[in-house]
């Protein structure tokens, strides 16, 4: 029944019980002329048919309608002069005005508790489907079993085939959506147009948004829409300002199901993925410590055969060779072994002032040997530069940085280490004259694992640890480390900064 038919039933039904109950009392009152009962009696009862009007009616304006009513019917049916609406004795101007007084109170009285009992039936009743949707849904497993409870409860309550599409992890409309069909059955029905739906949802300025066939409420999450309310148009219209308050609170409960159980899967997955990188970090571990001593044992043997052997001797490459690929393995088993560390949070640094020009010449000593033919230029300030930090972790940063360098460079071009103090940061320049960073891989080349995809034919191998190291050490230490292409020609170069005094940190 739309509102407009329903006013109308509920006015009718108004005037009828005010008439019905003053004519009533009309009746009896006679009754009680004839046999000579005082006034006051009939008074009563024209008061008792206002009470009963506002009982059996809704709205304080048919008890004041039925105490005109009867004060007109007292006046014309039992003051002389009767059937008329005046009367002869002043007096009973005061009768009429108590009558109408006490008729309009107890007319009120009995419509203010008539609306409390109604309101407090009515919140039990919220109070019992929202209790009744939340235990429920506490025992769902999964976001369809959510929507499956939600739509069957606000269904019952809301008296109307309720339905709910979900949304998935990634924001994007299911294909279908659940409906309820009768009292204990639901179907799932296809959508039409999901990616209509995610926009027009997208782009609501008001509660709901109204289609052909349903008005959608969106099920709103703490960071993203996780589903949408669906109810039939006819008889969303026909909600109430009270019933629209218990959708939303339903809504609500709903939507905190969901968000729980996604923060749940989330919270499993972390753990998972945790422990996975757990069991990594230790086989990591395992298998370097494990790979120590042979390499070194490697490293020892080809040093020896190379001593041993004439340069022009086949012997003396293939002792070379090697070493090389040994001292790569070596190198590549430290960086793995530090990896594991950082992650574990048991990198400990041991910060002390160290002569800036010690450092840069232990690392470009360690490097030489790994590429003898290499030429690095190095430029430091002439003052002798002291900067506080662990140079055992600072020197790995710049043996990894030149390292890099070597393996995307041609013999002869140019690498170069420059060193200089700008205000109250050592500022560290590792650059070269390859083939420079893509602009794809530039964002990434400090991300763990990550390898430049547009290497060139000089590049060598790399499994993309060196760089992630260096950024973490140089953050430890309170500073930053950034690359980029070089602007005076090819090349790429990386620098990073350190503090100068305990406690500075440059901002990211």
């Amino acid at each position: 029944m739309t509102n407009t038919g329903f006013l109308k039933r509920a006015a009718l039904r108004g005037l009828l019980c005010a008439f019905v109950f003053a004519a009533a009392a009309t009746g009896i009152g006679t009754l009680f002329r004839l046999w000579q009962f005082p006034e006051t009696n009939i008074v009563v009862v024209y008061i008792l048919s206002v009470v009963l009007t506002a009982r059996c009616t809704d709205g304080y304006f048919w008890g004041i309608l039925s105490t005109v009513l009867s004060t007109c019917a007292f006046n014309a049916f039992f003051t002389a002069p009767y059937f008329t609406l005046s009367v002869d004795d002043p007096t009973y101007f005061i009768t009429f005005a108590i009558m109408a007084m006490t008729s309009v109170i107890t007319s009120a009285l009995t419509s203010k508790a008539k609306k409390m009992t109604a309101e407090a039936v009515r919140n039990e009743q919220e109070a019992s489907a929202l209790y009744h949707l939340t235990s429920h849904l506490t025992d769902a497993e999964s976001v369809e079993d959510i929507a499956r409870i939600a739509v069957q409860t606000i269904s019952s309550t809301m008296d109307c085939k309720a339905a709910c599409l979900c949304f998935d992890e990634q924001g994007q409309p299911e294909r279908a959506f659940i409906q309820q069909k009768t009292e204990t059955e639901q179907v799932r029905r296809s959508v039409s147009d999901p990616d209509g739906i995610r926009h027009r949802i997208e782009n609501l300025r008001t509660d709901f948004d109204s289609g052909e066939e349903f008005c959608d409420w969106p099920i709103y999450g703490s960071e993203s829409v996780l589903g949408i309310l669906r109810i039939p148009k006819d008889r969303a219209e026909g909600l109430t300002e009270q019933q629209t308050k218990l959708l939303h609170s339903m809504m609500e409960s709903t939507a905190l199901a969901m968000d729980r159980l996604r923060v749940m899967k989330e919270r499993i997955r972390t753990r998972e993925e945790a422990n996975q990188e757990h069991y990594r970090g230790n086989l990591l571990r395992a298998i370097s410590h494990d790979l120590r001593t042979p390499l070194a044992g490697i490293m020892g043997t080809s040093e020896v055969i190379m001593d041993m052997t004439e340069k022009d001797d086949a012997r003396f490459s293939l002792a070379e060779g090697i070493y090389k690929d040994a001292d790569w393995l070596h190198s590549l088993v430290e960086n793995i072994l530090s990896l594991t560390r950082l992650q574990d949070g048991r990198l400990t640094l041991n910060k002390q002032p160290e002569a800036v020009e010690e450092v840069i010449g232990a690392a470009v000593l360690a490097i030489s040997k790994r590429a003898p033919e290499r030429e690095i230029a190095v430029q430091i300030p002439d003052d002798l530069l002291m900067v506080p930090m662990d140079a055992r972790l600072i020197g790995q940063v710049l043996v990894n940085l030149l390292d890099n360098a070597i393996k995307h460079t041609q013999p002869g071009e140019e690498i170069s280490v420059t060193v200089f103090k700008d205000n109250d940061f050592a500022v560290f320049t590792v650059a070269d004259r390859g083939t420079g960073i893509s602009e794809r891989d530039l964002p990434h080349v400090f991300q763990m694992f990550y390898t430049t995809q547009g290497k060139g034919p000089d590049a060598k191998r790399g499994i993309g640890l060196g760089l992630a190291i260096c950024e973490s050490i140089v953050t430890a230490h309170g500073g930053s480390i950034h690359a980029q292409n070089r602007t005076d020609g090819k090349g790429a170069e990386f620098t990073f900064t350190l503090p100068m005094k305990e406690g500075d940190a440059v901002e990211k």
